[in-house]
C-alpha cells in the first residue's frame, strides 16, 4: 500500500471531533482527543509524522488588562510536516506556520502545540462543527435554526481616524479587549496602539 493510500485510511477512518475544550470563550479540540483518534491509525499503518521548526519569531506584546499590565511573547513559527511511510521510506514533505502567544516561556510552546493540531485537522479535514453532518458526535436533539450572520468587526488600520479614537480610548479608562469587541486588530498594532497611548 502507498503512503497516499495509507493517508487516505486515516482522512476516512476520523470523520470529526468533537470540541472538548474550553478557553477563553473559545472552543477547540484538544490535541490529545485528536491524537488518540489518529495516532494508533498511525501505528497500524506503520506511517509517522516528522515534525521539524524552520524558523521561530518572537514578538513582545505589552496591553492593559483590567487587572493591570501584561506582557507576553507572541511566537510565529514555519514548520515542516513530513509524512513517512516506515515500510517502504516513501515521504509527503508539508510546511505549515503557526502563531502562539502566552506568557515568557510559553509562547514556542502554544505555537507548536496549535501547529500540530491544526495541521492534522486541516490535512485530514476534520470536522469540528458540532452541526457538521460528518462529524458523528453532532448534536441531533433538536433542530438547527437558522442565525443570522453576525456582522463581521471590521479591521483596525493604522492611522486612521479610528485609530486615533482608539488611542484616546486606551489613555482614558479603556483596555484592548473592550477594542477587540468592535475591531479586528492583529497582535502587532495591539503592541503598537498599547504603546502610542501611554
Amino acid at each position: 500500500m502507498k503512503l497516499y493510500e495509507k493517508l487516505l485510511k486515516i482522512q476516512v477512518h476520523v470523520l470529526g471531533l468533537s470540541k472538548d475544550k474550553k478557553s477563553h470563550n473559545f472552543e477547540y479540540v484538544t490535541g490529545t482527543k485528536l491524537l488518540s483518534h489518529i495516532k494508533p491509525k498511525m501505528n497500524e499503518l506503520g506511517i509517522i509524522l516528522k515534525q521539524e521548526v524552520l524558523s521561530i519569531d518572537n514578538e513582545r506584546q505589552d496591553y492593559k488588562t483590567k487587572y493591570g499590565e501584561k506582557s507576553e511573547i507572541l511566537s510565529k513559527v514555519m514548520m515542516r510536516f513530513t509524512w513517512i511511510d516506515c515500510e517502504t521510506g516513501e515521504k509527503d514533505e508539508n510546511l505549515f506556520g503557526a502563531n502562539g502567544q502566552n506568557d515568557w516561556e510559553k509562547g514556542l510552546g502554544s505555537a507548536l502545540t496549535y501547529a500540530e493540531r491544526y495541521f492534522l485537522l486541516k490535512f485530514f479535514h476534520i470536522s469540528t462543527d458540532e452541526d457538521d453532518i460528518d462529524n458523528p458526535d453532532r448534536k441531533t436533539s433538536k433542530p438547527i435554526e437558522a442565525k443570522s450572520e453576525p456582522k463581521a468587526k471590521p479591521y483596525l488600520k493604522e492611522n486612521s481616524k479610528e485609530w486615533a479614537n482608539c488611542v484616546r480610548a486606551l489613555k482614558a479608562d479603556k483596555t484592548m479587549q473592550d477594542l477587540l469587541e468592535y475591531y479586528q486588530i492583529s497582535g502587532t498594532l495591539q503592541a503598537k496602539l498599547i504603546t502610542e497611548s501611554l
